[in-house]
């Protein structure tokens, strides 16, 4: 058998994913034998805006195990791909691309300008179809799906309906998350929090003073507030005061309100409504008016007077002189905080108040008593989904109890438009009137005539679409079930829903998980997957954050290339827990591509010591000692793999069986092989098993060894290690003798190969030892001649008791009544 040196990812990996495609086993529908259990995932899908990163091979890594393992366990077993438009993050990705071109997508247009979005979208998607492929993932792709299919829009737009005829959506004015770059409301988790340091400025307000770190919002104030236990300003509250200002004097009423802390600056606050959530909150608890100053461009308003038009950087410094040279500015401190900015383009936040369209996440569901927001909390709190760690429960209750509505509408192009159409075309209706219109199914028009909410377009002339497109996380909400067909009681849907598991990053626990989950029990009342296991972020070999400034990130298909997709996914597993950063340096990965060559090199020896023709006995005999210690061994290996699986503890069952194949297969078992011979059954045993266990952790290699065992032993049970039968294990065979007894002999090797170090021994060089055994004289005498090989001894001698040898070089101690002891050369 002609086999190479080492192994080279470069030349197999290709043929190996051909081979596994040709297959079609990736589609459960094609698996073979009566498959009764299912398991099912959707894979998280990646953005179509690029190239995957390190997270998405983490994800991949991960899934995949899961995926094989089930396949080989003999499930019905989905892993469904796809990607997502992401609306926002394309639609920016493109606006740059036309930026550098001299042109706009105004100047484009919109029918114009979503076709080229669509185009670089596409192109994407078949860029991340290969890397999915490169790194090994055994997604059925002829489930392929994409947020944008028709399919899946019919789904999206089918949810909206029934949403609003619940009365759970609604197009309402209220302050909302606006980024001034990307044109467009966020919800609140797609705000970010950036420490800041900034100024706090005190500026007087007649007979006040209070603190703000935003004085171009000044010109929209519209009252001053205290808390209603603060007794320095007790006899203020709902007085109204003539307050010297930059736009001459201005007249603010002074309400109560415990929003306000008191133990802020001088425990007195400007209320802006316009500008801020508290504010806005007051505002409408006090029935205040309410003065927009700052636009949706990030520039000030015509309400703003003499400032309009200046930037909100422009016009702080310019009021901030003036209020100085009316002598209005007490004095100005150092202060940091935190500052919202848009997750996407790091812009800062402007809250303004914007007509949007809503999801009620604390209104009743008519007919269930629950809201969607209580239908998640169940879901979670009852146990019918397990959240992995489950110290993320307490963070997702905690962020439930605090959701708010959830704004769902985008003032973007790309993405899924709002299935909603007005009659007049002069302008679209008051939000109260939209409101009202709470009874809409399906193509019917609502009762007012003037608005139609549907799946469908509907019919006539004069109707005019909502010009917004929806938060791309609300369509993505509907993947687990969308994907299988929902709306229409599909086959699939049936059988794969809920999924098993939901495997992704713990930074989308709330923009995502949540979000799923209160879609899918809406819409099917079931959850969409009974398990959720979040990793954490990848971060590099010092623990810090991968980002191009500090050149420190890890491109995945890069290592891939240089070091194999085995080796570069291993490395994402490997101390890998649940929840928890972990640490990759290319180091590490090659490292485990070194591991990679050493499990090849491990069954080339196999391979090459074995007859040709040699057949893989279902049930081995065991000759020797070693014989059936590998076996036990084997055997507790693949019980404590299966459980680590089985319970997600990825990491610990890599980590066992690298232990094992190199500690204890290669260093111990082959060494022994080599001296005691006639083990062909027993090795095509071994590496079969061997391959079985490591091919979740390690496809690649594992089927290119498992297709050069098919040419050098028969037995073998599949084709394809792809869907070779996992073993089943059997805890309960134990040999307590066997583990002692192998045990006792190692130990007797080990302490004299440190003796012989110890005293100063060529390892070539042959030396002379004896020793005392007491208990284990039988044993030691019986492997006598492999512990003589073992040891590199040319003389070795058992006696039951004795003191040490005068001439003896270097003694130990194993255990009471076990010593050895080397004689000096």
């Amino acid at each position: 058998m002609n086999l190479p040196k080492a192994y080279a990812p470069r030349d197999v990996e290709s043929n190996i994913e051909a081979l596994w495609e040709a297959s079609g086993f990736f589609n459960p529908d094609n698996l073979p034998g009566k498959r009764l259990k299912v398991f099912s995932m959707a894979l998280p899908p990646p953005n179509a805006t690029g190239v995957l990163h390190v997270g998405h091979a983490v994800m991949l890594g991960v899934q995949d195990i899961l995926a094989r393992y089930h396949r080989m366990a003999s499930y019905k077993t989905l892993w469904l791909p796809g990607t997502d438009h992401a609306a926002i993050a394309t639609q920016n990705v493109v606006e740059r691309e036309l930026a550098t071109e001299g042109s706009s997508r105004e100047h484009l247009g919109r029918e114009a300008f979503l076709k080229r979005v669509e185009a670089f979208a596409e192109n994407s998607k078949s860029t991340i179809r290969g890397q999915i492929r490169a790194l090994g993932a055994s997604v059925d792709w002829s489930r392929e799906r994409y947020t944008l299919d028709a399919g899946l829009s019919r789904a999206v737009a089918e949810i909206f309906v029934r949403l609003y005829g619940d009365g759970l959506i609604y197009r309402g004015t209220r302050i909302v998350n606006w980024c001034p770059r990307c044109r467009s409301t966020l919800s609140d988790d797609e705000v970010e929090y950036q420490p800041t340091k900034g100024k706090l400025y005190y500026i007087k307000y007649g007979p006040f003073t209070l603190a703000t770190v935003r004085p171009e919002t000044k010109l929209g104030d519209t009252a001053l507030a205290v808390h209603p236990n603060d007794k320095r300003y007790q006899r203020y509250v709902g007085k109204e005061l003539q307050v010297k200002s930059i736009d001459g004097e201005v007249t603010l009423k002074v309400v109560a309100d415990r929003a306000v802390d008191p133990t802020f600056g001088t425990g007195i606050i400007k209320v802006t409504p316009a500008h801020d959530f508290v504010d806005a909150e007051i505002g409408a608890r006090h029935k205040l008016a309410s003065r927009q100053v700052i636009g949706e461009d990030g520039r000030m308003t015509k309400q703003a007077g003499a400032y309009a038009g200046f930037t909100v950087k422009e016009a702080r410094e310019k009021i901030v002189a003036e209020l100085q040279k009316l002598g209005l500015i007490e004095k100005i401190e150092d202060y940091e905080h935190n500052l919202s900015v848009c997750y996407r383009c790091a812009t800062p936040i402007e809250p303004l108040p914007s007509l949007q369209w809503f999801v009620a996440v604390n209104k009743k569901i008519p007919g269930r008593g629950k809201t969607i927001k209580q239908l998640a909390t169940d879901a979670v709190k009852s146990g019918a989904i397990n959240v992995v760690p489950e110290r993320f429960s307490k963070i997702y209750f905690h962020w439930m109890r605090n959701l708010h509505d959830w704004t769902i509408s985008r003032q973007i192009w790309f993405g899924h438009r709002i299935p909603v159409w007005y009659k007049k075309s002069s302008g679209f209706p008051p939000a109260p009137r939209l409101r009202r219109t709470n009874k809409v199914q399906g193509s019917r028009l609502s009762r007012d005539d003037e608005i139609y909410v549907g799946v469908e377009p509907p019919k006539g002339d004069g109707w005019k679409q909502d010009p917004d497109t929806l938060d791309t996380w609300f369509s993505s909400a509907l993947w687990t079930f969308s994907t299988l067909g929902w709306p229409d009681k599909t086959k699939d849907l049936k059988t794969y829903h809920p999924t098993s598991v939901l495997e992704t990053g713990y930074d989308i626990l709330f923009f995502w998980v949540a979000r799923m989950i209160m879609m899918s029990t809406y819409a099917l009342g079931e959850v969409p997957f009974r398990t959720v296991y979040l990793h954490g972020l990848v971060r590099d070999g010092e623990g810090r954050k991968m980002s191009k400034s500090l050149g420190n990130v890890i491109d995945p298909l890069e290592m891939a290339a240089k070091y194999g997709a085995d080796a570069t996914r291993l490395s994402l597993i490997i101390g890998n827990t649940p929840g928890q950063d972990m640490k990759l340096s290319e180091a590490k990965i090659a490292g485990l591509r070194n591991f990679s060559n050493k499990l090849f090199n491990i069954a080339r020896f196999m391979f090459l010591t074995m007859k040709a023709g040699t057949t893989v006995p279902k049930t081995p005999r065991p000759r020797t000692l070693a014989d059936r210690w590998i076996l036990l061994r084997l055997e507790t290996l693949t019980h404590e793999v299966t459980a680590d699986i089985e319970a997600l503890r990825l990491s610990q069952a890599g980590e066992r069986l690298r232990a094992f194949t190199w500690e204890e297969l290669a260093d111990w078992y082959l060494e022994i092989a080599k001296i005691e011979g006639a083990k062909d059954a027993l090795l095509a045993y071994v590496i079969t098993r061997i391959l079985v266990l490591w091919h979740p952790f390690m496809p690649f290699l594992t089927e290119h060894l498992w297709q050069l065992a098919r040419q050098h032993v028969k037995g073998l049970p599949t084709e394809l290690l792809l869907i070779a039968p996992w073993p089943h294990s059997a805890p309960e065979r134990t040999d307590r003798k066997t583990e002692v007894q192998f045990a006792t002999v190692r130990a007797v090797v080990t302490a004299l190969r440190r003796l012989r170090q110890a005293a100063g021994f060529d390892p070539k060089t042959p030396a002379a030892a004896l020793s005392y055994a007491n208990r284990h004289l039988k044993l030691l005498q019986a492997e006598a001649a492999l512990i003589k090989h073992l040891a590199r001894l040319d003389a070795w001698e058992v006696f039951t008791t004795g003191a040490a040898p005068p001439n003896a070089s270097h003694s130990a101690t194993i255990e009471a009544g076990l010593t050895v002891h080397l004689f000096d050369k």
